[in-house]
């Protein structure tokens, strides 16, 4: 029997079997990237992620024999498995996504080209039946490989996309792992958006009535047109829209609005507001936790007061779903967002694939580096993120 997770103070008996844990997170991962047409590809990386622990080093490692690479098969195997040229190219993509799981993404020049022609531990052949990869139809559904223009950057954000549904789906499964073990539960229970939307929506049209039965004066009036005309263009194609209001002109709850009457419309799974200055968000979610209730918002930034989030349940709780963003509306920074888009490392891009098919608001876009501005909005404007 071949390990994934070992228990220092238990019998084998009670490890994690390796082909369930690929199993598992072949199957977490596929459904993640179920969203952007990718479940076959994301499926099979999860399958292949640890395919080095069949090696007999490995689990001489597991009862505390040296460190052995364990990430390096799976990049080799895949690149023998896929069977077409677009599949092939796709393969290469996820070779980079298993062999960084861990350390993060690697180079493809220098750094992945010497892993990929490097010498590995044997593999147990027994793997091939207890895992038993499906490598066909890799390329996404609808992928666009005729636009030379845009190809390589969308190859290059396909492949962030799997690497972030991967380490996703490898972190939950190893966490459901050791808390069973462990006799604890790590609480990710919250609603999906879809399921809440009509609810929210109904919430913030009461407050928009109690708003508007205050005294009529010219900026309430204002602020009314501008929260009918915004709420009109929530029914658009998706795509870009801006948004430029004065200060004081209901721009929040405006926007809020826009964003879960067009989440409504196209049956979203997310809002992510970014925002510039910290003190913007605290202000923002509170606006948001007041409107909607506590139970929906996640503020997530550097400078959090701990004492503010309650009891030690809920600060864990909170900690979590600053992890994956699985909540359904996020109130963060722009540098956590654009990290997210555009990092390397794991712990960053695990929330990635949670931005697929969802609303994402840039307030204040004016006061980001055109360097920076740039890139993420080609990477939102191409619909990468479906």
């Amino acid at each position: 029997m071949f390990f994934a997770h070992s228990l220092d103070d238990r019998e084998k008996i009670c490890w994690q079997p390796l082909r369930a844990h690929l199993r598992a997170v072949g199957e977490l991962a596929g459904a993640k990237g179920h969203k952007f047409g990718a479940s076959n590809a994301a499926s099979l990386a999860g399958l292949l992620h640890d395919l080095g622990k069949y090696s007999v080093a490995f689990q001489r490692r597991r009862e505390g024999g040296d460190k052995v690479d364990h990430a390096t098969a799976g990049a080799q195997e895949i690149l023998k498995l896929a069977q077409t040229n677009q599949d092939r190219v796709v393969a290469q993509i996820i070779a980079h996504a298993i062999a960084g799981h861990h350390a993060g993404l690697p180079d493809s020049i220098g750094e992945l080209d010497q892993r990929l022609k490097k010498a590995i531990e044997a593999l147990d052949p027994d793997w091939r039946d207890e895992i038993k990869p499906d490598t066909k139809g890799l390329t996404p559904s609808g992928f666009d490989w005729g636009n030379k223009d845009t190809c390589a950057f969308r190859l290059a954000f396909l492949g962030r996309m799997l690497f972030s549904c991967l380490v996703d789906a490898d972190f939950r499964d190893t966490e459901q792992f050791y808390c069973k073990a462990e006799e604890r539960i790590a609480d990710r229970d919250w609603p999906e958006l879809p399921s809440v939307l009509d609810d929210l929506i109904a919430k913030l049209d009461r407050l928009a009535a109690k708003l508007a039965s205050t005294d009529d004066t010219p900026v309430n009036r204002l602020r009314g047109e501008i929260l009918s005309h915004v709420r009109a263009r929530a029914a658009s194609d998706r795509g870009l829209f801006t948004l430029t209001v004065a200060t004081g002109g209901g721009k929040t709850l405006s926007s809020l609005a826009f964003a879960l009457d067009h989440a409504k419309r196209y049956k979203l799974d997310r809002i992510v507001y970014a925002i510039p200055f910290t003190s913007i968000i605290d202000q923002t979610a509170s606006i948001f936790r007041d409107a909607l209730g506590e139970d929906v918002v996640l503020e997530h930034h550097s400078s959090i007061d701990e004492e503010k989030l309650g009891t030690r349940e809920a600060r864990d709780k909170l900690r979590l779903a600053m992890e994956d963003w699985a909540t359904p509306i996020v109130v963060t920074t722009n540098v956590q967002l654009f990290e997210s888009l555009h990092s390397n490392r794991p712990s960053r891009c695990r929330r990635l694939h949670n931005l697929a098919r969802s609303v994402i608001v840039l307030d204040e876009a004016q006061t980001i580096p055109l360097p920076l501005l740039r890139p993420c909005l080609a990477t939102l404007e191409r619909r990468t993120l479906n």
